[in-house]
């Protein structure tokens, strides 16, 4: 019941619409001061094709106007003219939820600052704050799997890097460079996994029942039961949220456990790596690695 159950979430997760969201605000200057929202931008993205089903943008006016800047050091930047007629967080409230709400969240650090603000806002209005489903969280990603190819995880430092232009820090911008950085940083690591040679331990991805080998060696491959790509993980996401916004988080937005078998399998393992290394020259098996790195794409 509890696979069934895990099953089930990976299921739902993996047609739940992802919501890439931003949103710009104040900069306290002073001790005691807080950040107060100025614009919320979203996108709706289709998870299967990573196309655009809808967005959504606004600026909002927060209760104590003088903590807006009249003037912006930034070109695009939000004044306090901006927001001077911009509806209220109490105005937009609905809409921002429906958006939100049960959904699969993503953003660039948005577990450290923008999950914050959406609770603290909801919480100025007295209503309570959308959950997410699941929550990527491209900083905490990026840092780990791309690592320091650009200089640094700034948004827009990996933006100058992919050549998509400045980061112009109002909310819909941001959101949608955040989707293309992502796909590049994406299509990198594809690369590198693609042309990383082999051997490596590939005993430690893939394991064999020693029933299979024989078929495996004499060309006769067969997609049968006895070899398991991957196991279903019993772990369930985990994802919390944190109040600094100056440094990178140290685990994933939202993780996911190991994907292999946690039972001992060493014992039947050394029975087959010797038959592996004599046959990692042969066409046949060469053919099913190719196969399988395709297959744990």
């Amino acid at each position: 019941m509890v696979m069934e159950a895990s099953y089930s979430c990976q299921v739902e997760a993996a047609t739940t619409p992802i919501v890439f969201f931003d949103m710009e605000t104040t900069v306290p200057n002073r001790a005691g001061q807080r950040f107060w929202v100025l614009e919320f931008g979203a996108i709706v993205i289709c998870p299967r094709k990573l196309i655009e089903l809808e967005s959504y943008s606004t600026l909002i006016r927060p209760t104590d106007m003088s903590a807006v800047a009249s003037r912006s050091g930034r070109s695009e930047g939000i004044t306090r003219d901006a927001v001077a007629h911009a509806p209220t967080m109490e105005e937009v409230a609905d809409k921002i939820f429906s958006l939100l709400n049960g959904r699969i969240w993503a953003g660039h650090n948005i577990r450290r600052f923008d999950c914050v603000r959406i609770k603290e806002a909801f919480a100025d209005i007295g209503r309570p704050a959308p959950v997410p489903l699941a929550m990527i969280d491209s900083l905490g990603v990026l840092g780990q799997k791309f690592g320091s190819r650009a200089g640094n995880m700034k948004m827009a430092t990996l933006a100058a890097y992919f050549g998509l232009g400045q980061q112009k820090h109002r909310s819909l911008d941001d959101v949608r460079m955040n989707l293309e950085v992502l796909k590049h940083c994406a299509t990198v690591l594809f690369l590198v996994i693609f042309f990383t040679p082999y051997p490596f331990p590939f005993y430690r991805i893939i394991e064999f029942q020693e029933s299979s080998l024989p078929s495996v060696l004499n060309g006769k491959w067969q997609n049968s039961s006895s070899m398991i790509t991957r196991s279903r993980s019993k772990g369930k996401l985990g994802c919390r949220e944190e109040t600094s916004r100056k440094s990178p988080p140290t685990t994933l937005g939202c993780q996911r456990a190991v994907p292999y078998a946690r039972r001992n399998t060493w014992g039947k393992m050394t029975g087959v790596k010797d038959l592996l290394s004599k046959a990692q020259q042969t066409k046949p098996f060469n053919q099913l690695l190719i196969h399988t790195r395709s297959m744990l794409k």
